[in-house]
């Protein structure tokens, strides 16, 4: 007759193997110990099994756990909700097998197993994962089913998830505005939520609101909101962000100084990102590549250079994040001969292998020196095929530069491959319109209304008395449009007796060159522009947002405005920043 093990032995068993597993340091220890476990008798305690499944997700090895618990070797009815959650969490916690986590949800469900107030939360984070719409409009529907549309944990990650989905910031906004009571997470999620999605401006307008109920915003909220700063260039508000952190002594994790360096870069004060970043006592590769990057978009590419040599110095070993900026810095202060050492250096020196960015990088450098020739060269010879970002770079520096037939080539080609993009057509149609070909640019134009496609409209923003105001090109929607297009004219005549002559060479438009002088004087950096020297004391700094390259005609203009109204002006375009000061511009008429 066997003898079956007593209690006393069982538990001795438990504890030794609940020991081991708090020991276990690596995977292949962890899979002893999943044999050791099965040879113990042991695979049905569902205790065991739930740590063995919280350890393994250390090692990305919760297939191994999952393998086990349902093998023959396990009793379903030792499964209780506890076991299923943790499989569930280690697979949303994941960054491949997300869907894993809704198979395992399922299965719960299947072996009837109720759900609880703890496996929502992470059965919506893998939903967020995945961005899924539809799936997460199922989940919110068991969510109601099982009574849990009360719990202020499960409605944070609701309202998250639905704003990580395309298309979810409306749904998120609806569970947000139906809550209980708002706690600093829900906010948070909410915020970044608009954020994320290009609504900057309804984020920082519910924060105003977050504000007036009294909830104070904490590390993640402010992080949101500097990222909504970035997208506004929104220095003011950023500044102020920084006072509360201040005034509250929020705790400066590295996260939220470089939320701040990246903040005061991207929103004109490089000066002051580069003192916060001397400041900090903890610095990580992040930090640099914050600064680097600021200079880059600054025009201060020696800067620039001179911070990644101290941050080599330093023992930080760069990234292919960090190239990316040292090469934009290299591209927009001219430093050809820098970029490619550089360049060469990412697999020599430090076995980076060249991504697409890089390569985007170079042929950027190479086309802005005016080197059209060698940069269509480089991008035959790349070891990877050139995606269309990096052909639209070489057709606008052929219209630049003058190489209009090679333009037209490359650009009608990339139509070939890509004929739903909007972009292409208008790089087309640019070059017609350089070429004076009035005919072919029409017909682009019918092309494109055809295919139901449109050109972006410029567009500029202004932050004044910590209210943003947005201008579009010729716009007449604003309250005061009359007075401001007439500053407009005052300030031409004002910078034509200074020596300003109009550039219409960019009008894409068949008209004569006083029509097309016209044109140009209502484009949205010039109306912001006046905006801000009709409600601005005489001397204050002008920052502005444009969402497209600066034109040529608006840099000219900008460069006498700052001299003639004694003003320094920091344009932010799509591409970089302008500092305008006494009639100069930081580009050095480089961009």
């Amino acid at each position: 007759m066997q003898h079956l093990p007593s209690k006393s032995n069982i538990r001795a068993a438990e504890q030794y193997c609940l020991s081991l597993l708090q020991l276990c340091n690596s995977l292949p220890k962890l899979l002893q110990l999943q044999s050791h476990i099965i040879k113990s008798g042991l695979q049905n305690n569902p205790l065991l099994l739930t740590k063995f499944t919280s350890i393994s997700s250390n090692y990305n090895a919760v297939s191994h756990a999952s393998s086990l618990i349902f093998s023959p070797y396990v009793e379903p009815r030792f499964f209780d909700a506890f076991l299923f959650n943790t499989i569930i969490r280690s697979y949303a916690f994941t960054n491949e097998f997300k869907v894993d986590g809704l198979f395992f949800y399922c299965k719960m469900l299947r072996y009837g197993i109720w759900p609880n107030k703890f496996t929502y939360p992470f059965v919506l984070k893998a939903v967020a994962g995945l961005g899924e719409l539809k799936l997460g409009e199922t989940v919110h529907g068991s969510v109601v089913k099982f009574g849990f549309d009360d719990d202020s944990h499960v409605l944070n990650t609701l309202v998250h998830m639905y704003c990580c989905c395309n298309g979810g910031v409306e749904y998120a906004r609806k569970v947000f505005d139906e809550m209980p009571k708002w706690d600093s997470v829900g906010w948070s999620a909410m915020i970044g939520g608009y954020v994320r999605w290009g609504l900057a401006s309804e984020g920082v307008r519910l924060f105003r609101e977050m504000q007036v109920v009294g909830v104070e915003p904490d590390e993640v909220t402010i992080v949101c909101l500097l990222s909504a700063c970035i997208d506004l260039g929104a220095l003011e508000l950023g500044k102020w962000l920084e006072g509360y952190i201040k005034r509250k002594n929020v705790r400066k994790s590295v996260v939220l100084w470089n939320a701040l360096i990246d903040m005061f870069a991207k929103c004109g004060d490089v000066d002051k990102a580069l003192s916060l970043f001397r400041s900090m006592s903890e610095r990580n590769i992040v930090s640099w590549t914050s600064v680097i990057d600021g200079m880059a978009m600054h025009g201060r590419g020696t800067e620039a250079v001179s911070l990644f040599e101290e941050m080599k110095k330093d023992r930080v070993v760069p990234d292919d994040v960090s190239f990316i900026g040292l090469l934009t810095a290299c591209s927009h202060s001219a430093l050809v001969e820098q970029g490619k050492g550089y360049f060469h250096s990412m697999t020599k020196e430090f076995g980076i292998s060249p991504k697409i960015e890089h390569y985007g990088c170079m042929v950027d450098l190479l086309c802005r020196a005016g080197l059209v020739q060698e940069a269509l060269d480089f991008v035959q010879r790349m070891p990877i095929k050139p995606n269309p970002v990096i052909w639209r770079t070489l057709i606008t520096a052929c219209r630049a530069h003058g190489e209009l037939k090679l333009g037209e080539k490359i650009t009608k080609e990339v139509i070939k491959h890509e004929p739903t993009h909007d972009s292409n057509y208008i790089l087309l149609s640019n070059i017609y319109a350089k070429m004076f070909s009035w005919e072919k640019k029409i017909m682009i134009r019918e092309v494109m209304a055809k295919k139901g496609m449109r050109k972006v409209p410029g567009s500029t923003m202004i932050e004044l008395a910590s209210e943003i105001f947005e201008f579009v090109s010729g716009d007449k929607s604003h309250s005061e449009y009359k007075i401001i297009h007439q500053m407009v004219d005052d300030i031409g005549k004002e910078i034509r007796r200074a020596g300003f002559v109009a550039s219409t060479s960019e009008v894409l438009l068949d008209l004569d060159e006083e029509d097309k002088e016209g044109a140009v004087n209502r484009h949205s950096e010039k109306l912001a522009i006046a905006f801000a020297l009709m409600k601005t004391p005489p001397g204050t700094p002008i920052r502005i947002v444009k969402n497209l390259r600066v034109c040529e005609d608006c840099h000219s203009a900008t460069k006498f405005i700052s001299k003639a109204y004694k003003r320094e002006i920091l344009v932010r375009d799509r591409n970089r920043f302008h500092r305008f000061i006494d009639g100069v511009c930081s580009c050095k008429d480089f961009w």
